[in-house]
């Protein structure tokens, strides 16, 4: 049993001493991160939530108090009294390296049995490890300031909307099995045997609810449960920063946002983003960056080569022109050093991977540049593709040629993989940027159809509604993303009030006017009895901290996250539940063959 704290009581915590403090007396508790016995002289570095401070025991300690120090481990707990004094030899790797604590009453509370690896070294330990004695990975400093930042994020969230005269209103966690894009996390009722609640995929329907209640301006950091497949930017729970408002339009919302961006990035890592953030449409970024959550910290820009392409008699290229295609080109400037034939042919494979017949090049490495469809071309052609596309000596152009959707998907993400492997991507810089004109629709390739690109509460832009039934690809949402470094922290939109037209999107997604009532009657109804024009969005909140912290990884800034199957580690969860449990529920298992 170990030795009571009674009667101390802590001063401050370890890391908010510095030199002002020498001379006084004082208590901190913690764990001990080192201990090191150097015979007449051991020093214990002593860590809590905020940092480490040396304890130094010496030839002048109470030679009781110096055994107890000299039976220390790691990571046992331990409290400390003792007199501040300027040490001697200083650490400038920690706020606290000109101190150290001379320590006149020592007790050793908590006693650890070795810990299965270093605290200081978990990012060197395998996860299946740190994640399963995650309470002792947490003790990382890393880890531990991450999980602070978070908290301090959050905190400017509900200062700043709450400023603004926002409600914080909490909406249920057990709900109606609506369809919103993802699988839902059900929950079976003891008491309505047969039936199920679902976890909220987001609050949307209740928040929209609250506006029709007349509440105006809602807040709250929600919880969010989708039953999908894991990345390291996808948990299957999660927390967003989720609001609404009435009585706006998009500018009003995403001005409220970019008022938040703007105090989050100053309080947080000090760095002045504009009031007034950059704008980009659906189709400029698809066209430009390959995707609708562009990386803009650096160039190389996809460009159209379709109509050079067209005139040529390569097949290839040619063809797909033909067959309404298109031919699109990346220019990696100064890349022909780094980018060999091997290297070249590896991306290839890679790009393959993702769906790319195949990948055409032009490495200008020497006097003469080397083009692998160079037999193909007519002279002057190639010449004619390198001043069109800018390249000079030095550089390798990338070409893929396919559907125009598909082609732009492919060169986008090679323009990541390229611009990691010369490391053109600056650290320390913050490209905020909204998306807008959403579509409405996208194809399904393989279907042919065109499905809904977003929840089906999403208003059309009021010019586009015209189309509806003449010709989706036309359909625009009055809807924006909001995107950091080429990470999507949120997507947004104003929503459908008038009942007709909400029906008529229900229908446009293949459901009866039976699933309609069955599944969103209640909405529906409340619509009859007057909404306001309101609109909102949902702000990963760990994905903010994500970046912020400069974390590799969602399971870095969440205290207890899962892994890729989703299950945690740590607690064993999902788990078996006894057959009681099972018979109150009215469910039977099926065993299922392997």
């Amino acid at each position: 049993m170990g030795e009571s704290i009674k009667g101390m009581k802590r001063t401050a915590y370890c890391a908010e001493f510095d030199m002002k403090n020498v001379g006084e007396e004082i208590t901190v508790f913690g764990w001990v991160q080192r201990q090191r016995d150097l015979g007449n002289l051991i020093f214990i570095d002593l860590r809590d939530r905020t940092g480490i401070i040396q304890l130094s025991f010496n030839e002048n300690t109470d030679k009781e108090i110096f055994e107890k120090a000299k039976s220390t481990r790691t990571e046992w707990v331990v409290a400390a009294k003792g007199v501040v004094a300027e040490r001697e030899s200083k650490n400038k790797e920690i706020p606290t390296g000109d101190i150290e604590v001379m320590v006149n009453d020592y007790r050793i509370v908590s006693v650890a049995q070795t810990p299965p690896f270093e605290v200081e070294k978990v990012f060197e330990v395998g996860e299946d490890v740190t994640l399963k004695h995650r309470y002792l990975a947490l003790r990382n400093e890393k880890l531990t300031n991450n999980i602070l930042m978070r908290h301090k994020i959050a905190k400017i969230a509900r200062d700043y909307f709450y400023e603004n005269d926002f409600i914080e209103i909490e909406t249920p966690m057990m709900i109606k099995s609506t369809p919103e894009g993802a699988r839902d996390y059900v929950v079976p009722s003891r008491i309505h045997n047969g039936k199920f609640y679902a976890l909220p995929q987001s609050p949307q329907i209740y928040k929209q609810l609250t506006m029709i209640a007349g509440f105006d301006r809602y807040i709250q950091l929600a919880r969010c449960f989708r039953d999908e497949d894991l990345r390291a930017d996808r948990q299957p729970e999660f927390t967003q920063i989720d609001l609404e408002m009435s009585f706006v339009d998009c500018d009003a919302l995403m001005s409220m946002a970019e008022g938040f961006i703007s105090r989050l990035m100053k309080e947080t890592l000090g760095v002045e983003v504009p009031k007034k953030l950059p704008r980009m449409t659906f189709d400029e970024a698809m066209n430009s960056y390959g995707t609708d959550k562009p990386d803009t910290r650096f160039d190389m820009l996809i460009q159209d080569v379709s109509e050079w392409a067209g005139n040529t008699d390569f097949a290839v290229f040619k063809n797909c022109v033909d067959e309404g295609g298109s031919v699109k080109a990346i220019v990696a400037k100064d890349a022909a050093a780094a980018y060999s034939r091997k290297k070249i042919d590896k991306l290839t494979e890679h790009a393959k991977g993702i769906g790319a017949k195949g990948l055409a090049y032009i490495r200008w490495a020497d006097a003469e540049p080397n083009c692998s469809f160079a037999k193909f071309l007519k002279e002057g052609e190639l010449e004619a593709l390198i001043a069109q596309l800018g390249a000079q000596q030095g550089d390798v152009v990338f070409i893929i040629s396919d559907k125009t959707r598909k082609a732009l998907t492919i060169l986008g993400a090679l323009r990541l993989i390229i611009a990691k492997e010369l490391n053109l991507i600056p650290e320390g810089k913050w490209n905020y940027l909204w998306i807008t004109e959403m579509p409405f629709f996208e194809l399904d390739e393989e279907t042919g159809e065109y499905v809904a690109a977003h929840h089906p509460f999403t208003m059309p832009l009021e010019e586009s509604i015209q189309y509806l039934d003449t010709d989706k690809s036309k359909v625009k949402a009055e809807a924006f993303d909001l995107v950091l470094n080429g990470t999507e922290l949120s997507s947004g939109s104003m929503r459908i009030t008038d009942t007709k037209l909400q029906t008529k999107m229900f229908e446009l997604l293949g459901m009866s006017q039976e699933e309609i009532d069955a599944k969103f009657g209640f909405l529906v109804d409340a619509y009859y009895y007057a909404a306001p024009p309101h609109g909102g969005m949902g702000l990963g909140l760990d994905r903010i901290a994500m970046l912020i912290c400069g974390a590799e990884s969602l399971r870095d800034v969440i205290a207890f996250p899962k892994v890729q199957n989703a299950s945690e580690l740590m607690s064993g969860a999902p788990s078996p539940i006894d057959g009681v449990q099972l018979d109150e529920l009215g469910i039977k298992l099926e065993e299922t063959k392997e």
